[in-house]
């Protein structure tokens, strides 16, 4: 699915949802302190910031749910075992494939010849 469809679906839901919950687009501009104008493109499948994307997403007991659908690195617990030892990711490092492959064609077995 692209962002655009992803896009189109969110806001479509959002409107559902606003519809449903009997809250005109005037009462949630009212709500989260947006412009009329940014909801209704919202709901129109236009771009928005993402800050009012969270605006909007407060107002609906979203956000917790949508904060949760990200994995939170800090709490995993090959991290926390990692920060007992003092060793913490600093950054992400790429690996030498070239230098990993021939590694393993040089490797042999001792009943290898």
């Amino acid at each position: 699915m692209t962002s655009k469809a992803y896009l189109q679906n969110i806001s479509k839901r959002m409107k559902r949802l606003r519809v449903e919950s009997s809250i005109t687009q005037k009462e949630l501009a009212s709500i989260t302190g947006l412009s009329l104008r940014s909801i209704q493109r919202f709901e129109n499948g236009e771009d928005i910031s993402l800050e009012n994307f969270l605006k909007l997403s407060i107002a609906f007991e979203l956000a917790e749910s949508i904060l949760s659908a990200i994995p939170d690195m800090d709490n995993r617990p090959s991290i926390l075992l990692e920060k007992l030892r003092g060793k913490t990711k600093q950054r992400a490092h790429k690996m030498d494939y070239k230098a990993s492959n021939s590694a393993k064609k040089a490797f042999k077995w001792g009943d290898e010849q």
